[in-house]
């Protein structure tokens, strides 16, 4: 039995769905729904069916990591316990590409920061058509994101995604960059996955088991594990720098949501025009 706070865990024949279930927070990633993802997802290697996907509750999959929990924007970080967090994240990620079964990624609604690392290392990803995937929107990171998106869409696209605060893509354009399998309308998600997972289960464990490690063996030999890794400590660096944390004075000063409108409004004017902002103040560097 399977009994959470944060996440809902559910079997459906050859498939058992792992769902994000804090609506309410637009499926944050706290520190108990991770504690929470991780215990399942060790739980689901030998409980459950073939194959595991996840998708989010509500009105999307997640909106990235929460930060009233995790990595406080107010507190100003010691690097190593910093570094320590941030690897213990991609760890859990890490244990989605070593899982012994396939794992599909079910994205609708919004997928931003944090939450876009899950889908990375994932086996597969099917994105409804009006999905948004994107980069966070205030610009207090950069080593931890986007630099995992590298071995999917490449290092110019993942340039492009990560320059521009707050960032996104839609479900087509995800398919086309590489970062997911499928797109699909909205309405249409969960049967598809659902689907996916029946034909896949066709396929004897054993059998999927290897074809899954041979797969990410390959692409560890081009490097995709030691990326993964790298991207702890260069976040944790770029935490403690002068204006990362002037950026950080800005939300304390006007507030999270404040500075994200602010950051928003900055990132989608036009090149030709200056900045028009909602916010009473205009933010660092702009």
């Amino acid at each position: 039995m399977f009994n959470y706070n944060t996440i809902r865990v559910e079997h459906r024949g050859p498939l058992t769905w792992v769902i994000l279930d804090r609506p309410g927070k637009a499926n944050a990633l706290s520190n108990e729904l991770l504690d929470e993802f991780s215990d399942a997802l060790r739980r689901l290697a030998t409980e459950g069916g073939p194959v595991i996907a996840i998708r989010g509750e509500g009105k999307g999959f997640s909106s990235g990591y929460d930060l009233e929990q995790v990595g406080k924007l107010t507190v100003l970080p010691d690097p190593v316990v910093d570094r320590e967090r941030l690897q213990r994240n991609v760890d859990r990620y890490l244990a989605m590409w070593d899982h012994p079964k396939p794992i599909i990624a079910a994205v609708h609604g919004y997928c931003i920061a944090g939450a876009t690392q899950m889908c990375v290392y994932a086996d597969i990803t099917v994105v409804a058509d009006d999905a948004r995937i994107g980069e966070p929107t205030v610009p207090i990171g950069g080593g931890y994101v986007a630099p995992l998106w590298v071995p999917l869409v490449g290092p110019k696209r993942a340039k492009e995604f990560a320059f521009v605060p707050g960032n996104s893509i839609d479900g087509p354009t995800a398919v086309e960059w590489g970062w997911a399998n499928h797109s699909v309308p909205a309405d249409q998600l969960v049967a598809v996955v659902e689907d996916l997972a029946r034909r896949i289960a066709m396929t004897p464990p054993s059998v999927l088991r290897i074809k899954k490690l041979s797969i990410n063996r390959a692409a560890e030999a081009t490097g995709f594990r030691d990326a993964a890794s790298a991207g702890a400590g260069m976040d944790a660096l770029l935490h403690l720098s002068p204006e990362v944390l002037e950026v950080k004075e800005f939300i304390k000063r006007v507030g999270l949501k404040e500075a994200m409108a602010a950051y928003r409004v900055a990132a989608t004017t036009p090149l030709t025009v200056s900045p028009v902002h909602t916010s009473k103040e205009t933010p660092p560097h702009v």
